[in-house]
């Protein structure tokens, strides 16, 4: 599915930091820099930030980066602490299997969503616009000419609290991809599309945001939490040169 759970790690923000930082890759650019919160964010309920996540509210599942030409392959969330309330469990769902669900259901709405291109956007904090280079589907799949008998879904962009305008060329497309985009969401809420676990200190998790999209219930109290982005390409190249020798890494350069 794209998760991971680590065991008993430092609850003490400074120090995880320091090991988020030390042992993210070990690559040349390791941390993905947020525009708002740097290459390692941490946040409460406080809105000091004008962003849902730093709310006590429930968050509907979506992928995060939307509005980034590029988003962030991996992320990590540690809660540090949570008290004086309850609530707050996180919400993983394979996007990857979704998206085989809408495509055996409803080819033509899974069509729509690999086809037609929207906007996002990030524009609720003083100083900051972001919108990615170009349009992109909520589904991006690899090129027909590949020779694949059906594109194969490499990412999902899926952020409705960060969607844009619709670009397209004739109404019959907006009234197409809202039909699709319905669909899609009525696959994301079955029961048995969601994983709920309720995240621990000293417990960080770590997903894939091309493949699994996440959200959380809402909660009550004084949570706080901290984590960070990692490139894909990074990832990647850590894990090739971690599990196969140079030689061979370079006969598929």
């Amino acid at each position: 599915m794209g998760i991971l759970f680590c065991r008993r790690l430092s609850t003490n923000r400074k120090r995880y930091a320091k090991t988020h930082r030390k042992d993210n890759l070990h690559s040349k650019h390791p941390l993905r820099f947020d525009f708002c919160s740097g290459a390692f964010w941490h946040f409460t309920a406080d809105l000091s930030l004008k962003d849902a996540a730093y709310t006590s509210l429930a968050l509907a599942a979506h992928t995060d980066n939307t509005y980034f030409t590029d988003p962030a392959g991996l992320q990590t969330f540690h809660v540090l602490s949570h008290t004086n309330g309850a609530g707050g469990a996180s919400l993983l769902i394979d996007g990857f299997r979704a998206a085989e669900i809408l495509r055996s259901e409803s080819p033509d709405a899974f069509n729509d969503l690999c086809n037609i291109k929207i906007n996002a956007h990030s524009s609720g904090n003083e100083g900051i616009s972001i919108m990615p280079n170009q349009p992109f589907p909520v589904l991006v799949t690899t090129d027909a000419s590949q020779g694949a008998a059906a594109p194969e879904v490499i990412q999902i962009r899926w952020n409705n609290d960060d969607r844009a305008t619709l670009p397209v060329d004739s109404p019959e497309d907006i009234t197409r991809w809202y039909a699709a985009a319905r669909k899609w969401v009525e696959i994301l809420r079955r029961p048995d599309s969601e994983y709920w676990v309720q995240l621990e200190p000293g417990r960080p998790l770590i997903f894939d945001n091309w493949r699994v999209l996440h959200g959380r219930s809402a909660f009550t109290g004084d949570r706080e939490m901290c984590g960070g982005y990692t490139n894909m390409d990074d990832f990647l190249s850590r894990w090739k040169t971690l599990n196969f020798p140079k030689d061979e890494i370079m006969n598929y350069v």
